[in-house]
C-alpha cells in the first residue's frame, strides 16, 4: 500500500479564504481588470513614519543582527504588560508574554498548548477563517455555536450550555469580532465569563487584536478584567497588526498563565526562534509612542463604516448591522439565495461572490468561509471613493 506524498494533517488544512479571494482580485487587476476588492483585512494606511524611523534605526545597529531571546525582546515584553494593563484591565509579568511572528503564530500556539486530539473547542460562528485549521492542526474538534443577525451574531451563555460537553477544553472569543465587527457588551461578557468560570478547567482563548478599534464610545472589554479568576485559564492574543497598519510587519504575542506562557516558549523556540528584531523595535515605538495616528486612521475607518452600512442597506436583499468594531461589515444576504440575476442562479453566498466578481468587478469574501452559507465580509478599510463606488455597483447589479 503507497503512501502519500504529504501528510494527511497538512492536507487537511484547507487555503486562508481570504487570501485566496484577495490573490484573486489582485490577478486580475494585474490583467487590466477594473476590479474593487473588499477581501483583505488590512489598512490602506502607511505605517506611521515615527514606527518606521524606530525600524531604520534598528536596521543600523548591530545588536539587531543578531539572536535574542525566542519569547521576545525584554523591552517589548515590557511594553505589552503596559498595554495588557492599560487596554485589557489585567495585570500580568513578562515572563507571561510570548512575541510571535503575527497574531495567526500566537493562535497556532494558544491552541497547540491546551487542545489535547479529541478535545472540543467552543466557537462563536460566524468565526475568522484560520481558527477551524488551527484547532484541527492541534488534534482538537471545533464545536460551531452559531448566532446570526438577528442576535448582531453575538452568542448567548445559552446558546454556550447547549454545546457544552464533557470534551470541552476551551472557547474561542474575539470582540470585536472578524468577520462581524460585533462587540460584545459589558454585560454579555460578563455572564460568558461567570459561566466559563463555573466550568471546572475551560480555558478560554481570547483574540484581542481589534480591541483599540471600536466606535460609538463602545469600550472592548477583556474577559479577565470582567472575571478576574479566569486570568489563570485564559490566553490572550494580539497584535500591532490591525490597530498600527503593521499587517507586513508580522508582530503578534499572547499572553498567558506561566505553565501556558512556557510550554509556548518551548515550542517557538523550536519553530521560529526569535521574531525579527527590526519589527520588534518598530512594534515597541508603535506600543510607547505618539498615538494619535492611530486616532486619525481610526477616525477614517468611522467614516467608512458609516457609509458601507447605509449604502449596504440599499442594496435589495441586503441586511448590514451596523458593526461597532473593528473594520468590516457582515451582510445577510440569505434573501438573494435561490435568485437567479443575469441568467445566473444564485445558490449560495459563494455563488453571489462569484457572480459579483465577474459581472461588477467588486470582490467578497462569502459567509462559506467563516461558518454557514448566506452571508458576505466586506473590509471597509480601503480608500473612501472605492467604497462607495463598489457598492453603488452592487445597488446596480442586485436592483
Amino acid at each position: 500500500m503507497s503512501k502519500s506524498r504529504i501528510s494527511a494533517r497538512i492536507q487537511a488544512i484547507a487555503e486562508s479564504a481570504t487570501l485566496k479571494v484577495d490573490a484573486k482580485a489582485k490577478a486580475l487587476k494585474a490583467e487590466g481588470k477594473d476590479i474593487i476588492s473588499y477581501a483583505a483585512g488590512e489598512p490602506d494606511f502607511p505605517t506611521p513614519a515615527h514606527i518606521v524611523e524606530a525600524a531604520v534605526a534598528a536596521v543600523r545597529d548591530p545588536k539587531n543582527h543578531r539572536y535574542t531571546p525566542a519569547a521576545g525582546l525584554p523591552e517589548l515584553k515590557d511594553a505589552i504588560v503596559e498595554k495588557t494593563k492599560r487596554d485589557s484591565g489585567t495585570e500580568v509579568t513578562a515572563a507571561q508574554v510570548t512575541v510571535t511572528n503575527g497574531g495567526k503564530q500566537a493562535v497556532y500556539q494558544a491552541f497547540a498548548v491546551v487542545v489535547d486530539q479529541g478535545d472540543e473547542v467552543l466557537v462563536p460562528t460566524p468565526y475568522w477563517t484560520t481558527y477551524p485549521e488551527a484547532i484541527k492542526l492541534a488534534g482538537g474538534k471545533q464545536v460551531d455555536v452559531f448566532a446570526g443577525s438577528d442576535q448582531d451574531y453575538k452568542v448567548t451563555v445559552d446558546q454556550l450550555e447547549a454545546h457544552y460537553t464533557d470534551k470541552t477544553k476551551a472557547l474561542l472569543m474575539c470582540s470585536p469580532s472578524n468577520p462581524t465587527g460585533s462587540v460584545y457588551s459589558k454585560e454579555e461578557l460578563q455572564a460568558i465569563g461567570e459561566w466559563v468560570a463555573s466550568k471546572e478547567n475551560l480555558w478560554v482563548i481570547s483574540d484581542e487584536i481589534y480591541q483599540n478599534l471600536t466606535y460609538d464610545g463602545v469600550y472592548a472589554h477583556s474577559i479577565t478584567e470582567l472575571v478576574p479568576e479566569l486570568a489563570d485559564r485564559t490566553i490572550m492574543v494580539n497584535g500591532v497588526a490591525k490597530t498600527y497598519a503593521m499587517t507586513g510587519w508580522r508582530l503578534g504575542w499572547m499572553v498567558s498563565p506561566l505553565d501556558a506562557a512556557k510550554a509556548a516558549n518551548n515550542l517557538q523556540s523550536h519553530l521560529t526562534s526569535n521574531v525579527s528584531n527590526i519589527s520588534q523595535r518598530a512594534a515597541l515605538a508603535a506600543l510607547t509612542g505618539d498615538q494619535q495616528p492611530v486616532r486619525d486612521m481610526l477616525a477614517a475607518f468611522d467614516r467608512r463604516r458609516k457609509v458601507a452600512v447605509a449604502e449596504l442597506n440599499k442594496v435589495p436583499g441586503f441586511v448590514t448591522p451596523t458593526p461597532k468594531g473593528a473594520f468590516y461589515v457582515y451582510s445577510d444576504v440569505s434573501a438573494l439565495i435561490g435568485k437567479e440575476f443575469g441568467g445566473v442562479k444564485i445558490n449560495s453566498s459563494l455563488d453571489l461572490c462569484d457572480y459579483a466578481l465577474d459581472a461588477a468587478g467588486v470582490a467578497m469574501v462569502p459567509g462559506e468561509a467563516f461558518g454557514p452559507s448566506g452571508y458576505i465580509r466586506m473590509s471597509y478599510a480601503l480608500g473612501d471613493d472605492q467604497l462607495l463606488e463598489g457598492i453603488q455597483r452592487l445597488q446596480k447589479l442586485f436592483g
